[in-house]
């Protein structure tokens, strides 16, 4: 299936390369190059570039493209999951998954992704599999291994490859039994200049941290699991049960996970937590831009983080915009204006930015900038998605339990 990886850095540069079979050279990837030539931005690129004997499957994370080369036809999406695997694999294994981190740990690299992939099929992805056959690195076992001759790979087949709970190992203890979940919504969104909603999206997802003795069989409901659309599992969660009661029920594996992805995208589910108004005026040689925004729709909580950008066209001189909470800068050499507003407290002053723009006199007036917002809302789930209990069975100990909901923006745009 998956003939080679290839892995790219934001220089173009293919400082790795992975092959399963015969050995294709890395100047296949000038036809991802001439692709991201034509593309404004990364997002343009086109996950999926047929060439004449081969097909490229591409992502793009943490400033790293992967590039997979598959010789025949595949379902798509099951190379660009098993690359995001790859990511997260890499990310778990050294913190994160960097150019630099990954030339620290060629050995152990090689050695992932030699067993995650049999003859270029998936064979190993799950973590707790992975950890079992090929230990973490660390200086101690690097320093021994570097001794001795030895390598990370465990010499025995780990207990849980074999059974029908691949995602589990067998034998967890824990002195303390913890499940904790988050549930994590991206809000994407597009407001024209009278607060209508172009268009609205949530992307949401429910990360899971695991830390229970032996086999726990836990089953989660929730108070309205209705609201939940084109929902992806994990592997442990039983199709079954939540296709007739709604019922999440699963064997979890041991630490952190994905357990449910959704995505929903009826306008009028997604509540907009925030509100703009803007008034832009331009005459000979300059312009007026005023700005103000507020939190809408946020049931009591606030809005944190916030960060508004201002990407102003090429024409554009000079921005002096003056805010009254938070601070500004202006990057000339990109027109890009940066506004970090922070906490807004609706119960003091509302935040807004107001001042002058400068063009050149006799030129076209630039086009009304599009605002870019950025925000964090704890304890909110804007889907209206909530946790109901969560019931533990095969054990008897109670373990603690917890959730945190947060709503974030995704690409979230203001029209002025």
């Amino acid at each position: 299936m998956i003939h080679s990886l290839f892995i790219i850095n934001s220089q173009r540069d293919v400082f790795m390369e992975k092959h399963w079979k015969s050995v294709i050279n890395k100047s296949i990837c000038d036809y991802f190059f001439e692709e991201l030539n034509l593309g404004s931005s990364v997002d343009d690129v086109q996950p999926v570039i047929s060439t004449p004997h081969h097909y490229l499957v591409s992502i793009y994370r943490d400033k790293l493209y992967f590039v997979a080369v598959v010789t025949q036809e595949v379902p798509p999406l099951f190379v660009v999951e098993f690359l995001h695997r790859v990511v997260d694999t890499f990310t778990e294994y050294f913190d994160e998954c960097s150019e630099t981190s990954i030339k620290d740990n060629y050995v152990v690299v090689y050695e992932l992704l030699e067993e995650m992939l049999d003859n270029g099929y998936p064979l190993a992805t799950e973590s707790n599999i992975l950890q079992e056959l090929i230990k973490p690195p660390n200086i101690i076992r690097s320093v021994v291994n570097t001794m001795t001759g030895k390598s990370n790979v465990c010499e025995t087949l780990p207990a849980g490859q074999l059974s029908n709970v691949p995602w589990r190992r067998s034998g967890v203890k824990y002195t303390n039994n913890e499940a904790y979940f988050d549930v994590v919504e991206e809000i994407d969104a597009i407001i024209d200049k009278s607060g209508g909603t172009v268009s609205g999206e949530i992307t949401g997802w429910i990360d899971a941290s695991i830390k229970l003795t032996g086999m726990p069989d836990l089953c989660l409901s929730f108070v309205n699991p209705r609201v939940l659309d084109d929902v992806s599992f994990h592997p442990c969660v039983r199709y079954k049960k939540w296709d007739q009661e709604k019922l999440l029920s699963f064997i979890p594996p041991d630490g952190n996970f994905r357990l449910i992805s959704y995505h929903l995208s009826t306008n009028n589910v997604v509540a907009i937590p925030m509100y703009c108004r803007s008034t832009v005026t331009f005459k000979d040689g300059s312009g007026r831009l005023d700005i103000t925004i507020g939190p809408k729709q946020t049931m009591g909580k606030l809005l944190e983080d916030v960060v508004i950008t201002i990407p102003f066209n090429k024409v554009v001189l000079t921005v002096t915009l003056t805010a009254n909470q938070g601070s500004t800068s202006f990057d000339p050499s990109t027109k890009i204006f940066t506004w970090k507003v922070g906490k807004i407290d609706p119960q003091k002053l509302t935040p807004s930015l107001k001042g002058n723009i400068q063009f050149p006199v006799g030129s076209a007036y630039p086009e009304n900038p599009t605002l870019i917002a950025d925000f964090r809302i704890h304890q909110l789930a804007t889907s209206g998605l909530k946790v109901n209990r969560l019931d533990l069975y095969n054990e008897k100990y109670k373990p603690f339990k917890g959730v945190k909901y947060l709503t974030k923006a995704g690409r979230f745009q203001f029209r002025t």
